[in-house]
């Protein structure tokens, strides 16, 4: 492999096979035949060149990347929205990680259209010199970098870690140090929002395990992890924008968000990697994708990170596309993503839907299909692929349930699909490929009344506040259980209430 990994030092970095370069630059090579293979993130196809290097001080070769999709050409642009440049894999002493210049050309190198750089406890005095409230000057106008925050090695960090996008002020009032911040995540949800960022726990999964892989399903996990865990007591307080998906289990991510659309809350879910914590292969291993068309004013990171919030978006790991989804003429995060029903009726659902698998499996496509949900990839189009053919499913969701399904060929190409969809009551609606893409739900309101689809979602949501309570409340500061309590009480009459409205199961 050349060059060397052991030998690199950034933009190279020593923890990746691939270094990333542009027209015109060059990479250090002795004499020699070499296979090289190239590509530009999920959406190009990955090929390969055989290539004579000779015995010369300089030799050119031309490499011809290919798209397979081009979401950006539809107004669909992609971002991941939890990346670092210091710690995990990282380089973190004695330059205390890696600058912008950096990791812009990682995001670049990926084909990402938004790279969002969030400095956390490693090195967070020396990173967050970068913060500029706004996009970093790099950002040109096709692709924007940022710098934000993970609230990651903070006080509140054994309650859930926190994705804050857009932030004016990256320091939280009245402190100077990051162990002085809140110690429960609630006052921290509640700042951002405040300056007009936009905010969710970062991988939703951890600590929310559960023995079954249904989705939902009512075990009630342990509550004991880093993932979108007192999320459900945030999100009775309106102050969670969106979880994050891609970078943990599906099921672990996707149960307790079911549960809580089911009990009418309307969080939205985005795409992260968590670079290079929980994936260091590459940035945008997980994605969201965002549609930008109003005016025609092209990519805009606060139009950008505002779709994120109202979900005129999908999660994707990039290599499985449902772009347009609408339910009747209510397209995807737009007007709320509601429509409006006087009675129970049928809807007709919308969708472009493409896929990329290799035609056939191969041993390395197997091994990863083979893997436990828990292993990683966490999300892999290989996981849906049915049987040996090259096909996928796309699956219509109403309230949590897989309610109708098409198969389409994952040779590259969009299908454009159409569903029949009964509404009997005020539901939500989403599609999916399962565990590779996922749509935001249009909510179908009947008759003006709530979204109430399940007791048993009802109570599971109220019995895992006062789990959540049992593993967090030993992290609060003194100062602040009192606080953190009377807001756990509220989140409990809340779903008391919502399980009192709720019909059946």
């Amino acid at each position: 492999m050349y060059p060397s990994p052991g030998r690199r030092l950034a933009p190279d970095f020593f923890f990746h096979p691939q270094v990333y370069r542009q027209t015109g630059e060059t990479v250090s090579l002795p004499p020699g035949d070499y296979e090289v293979e190239f590509t530009r993130g999920p959406e190009y196809r990955v090929k390969s060149k055989t290539i004579v290097v000779p015995e010369a001080q300089e030799h050119r070769e031309s490499f011809q990347l290919e798209r397979w999709i081009h979401p950006a050409s539809m107004n669909w642009f992609s971002g991941d929205h939890h990346i670092h440049a210091a710690g995990c894999s990282h380089y973190e002493s004695p330059t205390e990680g890696v600058k912008p210049e950096d990791m812009w050309r990682h995001v670049l190198g990926e084909g990402l259209d938004v790279g969002c750089v969030l400095t956390w406890g490693p090195c967070w005095y020396a990173q967050k010199e970068f913060f500029e409230g706004g996009v970093h000057p790099l950002s040109t106008s096709e692709t924007l970098l940022r710098y934000d925050v993970e609230v990651s090695g903070f006080p509140s960090s054994h309650a859930g870690h926190l994705c804050l996008l857009r932030l004016e002020e990256d320091d939280y009032p009245g402190t100077t140090r990051l162990e002085e911040w809140p110690s429960w995540t609630l006052p921290v949800l509640q700042w951002a929002k405040s300056q007009g960022g936009v905010v969710g726990f970062a991988h939703t999964g951890w600590g929310l395990r559960t023995a079954s892989n249904e989705i939902p399903n009512y075990e009630m996990p342990p509550f004991d992890g880093i993932g979108g865990n007192e999320y459900i007591v945030d999100v009775v307080h309106d102050a969670v924008d969106f979880l994050s998906t891609v970078d943990t289990p599906a099921p672990w991510e996707l149960n307790i968000w079911y549960h809580t659309l089911n009990c009418g809350f309307r969080t939205r879910i985005s795409g992260e990697t968590d670079f290079p914590c929980i994936y260091d292969e590459r940035v945008g291993m997980g994605r969201v994708y965002v549609k930008l068309d109003e005016g025609g004013r092209g990519l805009d990171f606060d139009r950008w990170v505002q779709g994120i919030k109202e979900g005129r978006s999908y999660t994707s790991d990039g290599q499985s596309h449902l772009i347009d989804f609408q339910v009747d003429d209510r397209p995807v995060g737009v007007d709320g993503s509601e429509l409006k029903l006087p009675s129970s009726d049928v809807v007709k659902v919308r969708v472009k839907a493409a896929a990329m698998l290799e035609p056939t499996p191969s041993a390395r496509t197997e091994a990863i299909r083979e893997r436990p949900l828990d292993e990683k990839p966490y999300w892999n189009v290989e996981r849906a692929r049915i049987g040996d053919s090259r096909k996928v499913p796309v699956e219509l969701i109403v309230n949590g349930l897989p309610v109708a399904r098409q198969e389409i060929e994952a040779d590259g190409a969009l299908n454009d699909l159409e569903f029949d969809a009964p509404i009997e009551r005020s539901s939500w609606v989403a599609l999916r490929i399962l565990p590779s893409s996922h749509t935001n739900p249009v909510f179908v309101i009947v008759d003006d009344k709530p979204i109430r689809a399940s007791r048993k979602s009802a109570e599971w949501c109220l019995k895992a506040v006062d789990q959540c309570w049992s593993q967090k409340e030993r992290g609060y500061r003194d100062s602040e259980k009192d606080a953190a309590r009377e807001a756990y009480d509220v989140a409990r009459a809340a779903y008391r209430k919502i399980l009192e409205e709720s019909a059946g199961d």
